[in-house]
């Protein structure tokens, strides 16, 4: 069960490996940054629910990476909520947000309508910033618009990793988010591949068997709960634990530097008409002013 102490609402990230080394499992939980994001861009519940799922997959994802690395995933649907935006780093530090904030849809079957809410026409878009000349990049199609098993199958897909991926946020409309977190587990490349086969068998037989993550997560459990469940009876072993947060990486210079990218003739155009620029970030919706004085300073 989760801590009841000090340190009960701080959001977390572990990772394992199976002792052989060919199966890493990653469960983590984001209540806090999930509420943050969420507060920030004042979601109604379905667009909340899947911001957390994404803010959550982010996570996972940047876990992978190395100190330095950055990940970006972009969900492009053809209905109300248009588009989700999460970056991450290796770090832990993730933000997001949705293109319609307000988007809400009727449950359907008792659950959260996040597939209707995102369409089924459209693509997941991850851009990876490796510190390399140019970022990879990779590109599939939704595959359901539940966003846990788009991310599986972007995976499986282009980067031909076979992976599993639960994620779950709940949200009470009176309350907030009360719940969110997921896991990731994947079968990596092994010698012993009758070996490897069998454990990939017995956690995917656990995955299915097990309550839904949201139904977990309201229960108490934690990122090491997830885990135990999914490797039960395969040896595993700890490689890391890092807290999670909903950071945004904006500032006053870049925005200055954004607003450099528009040329010297676009600037005088808004100093002329204008007077000044207000700019948001998208991210945390921080506010930038910029004065007539500070935008002349770009042109000169």
């Amino acid at each position: 069960m989760m801590n009841t102490g000090e340190d009960s609402f701080t959001d977390y990230l572990v990772r394992v490996i199976s002792r052989e080394g060919s199966i890493r499992g990653l469960a983590c939980v984001t209540t806090a940054l999930t509420q943050e994001a969420c507060r920030l861009h004042n979601t109604l519940p379905t667009a909340g629910v899947a911001l957390g799922r994404a803010l959550t997959g982010g996570a996972l994802m940047g876990a992978l990476l190395k100190s330095g690395q950055r990940v970006a995933l972009k969900f492009e649907g053809s209905c109300p909520l248009k588009k989700i935006l999460v970056e991450a780093d290796s770090k832990g530090a993730v933000r997001g947000y949705v293109g319609e904030p307000q988007a809400d849809l009727p449950p359907r079957d008792g659950k959260f309508d996040v597939p209707g809410a995102m369409g089924r026409a459209g693509f997941l878009t991850v851009n990876k910033d490796l510190g390399m000349k140019e970022p990879y990049r990779g590109i599939v199609q939704l595959y359901t618009s539940e966003i846990a098993e788009d991310l599986a199958w972007y995976f499986t897909e282009s980067e031909q990793i076979p992976s599993a991926v639960g994620l779950g946020t709940h949200i009470d409309p009176e309350k907030g988010v009360l719940a969110s977190g997921g896991f990731l587990i994947q079968s990596l490349p092994s010698q012993k591949e009758g070996e490897n086969e069998e454990m990939t068998e017995k956690i995917t037989l656990r995955i299915q068997s097990m309550p839904s993550v949201t139904e977990t997560l309201r229960d108490g459990s934690s990122p090491e709960n997830l885990l135990e469940t999914i490797f039960a009876e395969i040896p595993c072993d700890v490689l890391e634990k890092h807290y999670l947060a909903f950071q945004c990486t904006c500032s006053r210079e870049r925005m200055e530097r954004a607003l450099i990218t528009l040329g010297k003739e676009e600037i005088r155009a808004i100093i002329s008409e204008q007077g000044g620029a207000d700019l948001n970030c998208e991210f945390c919706r921080r506010f930038y002013r910029f004065n007539q004085e500070e935008l002349e300073g770009l042109v000169l």
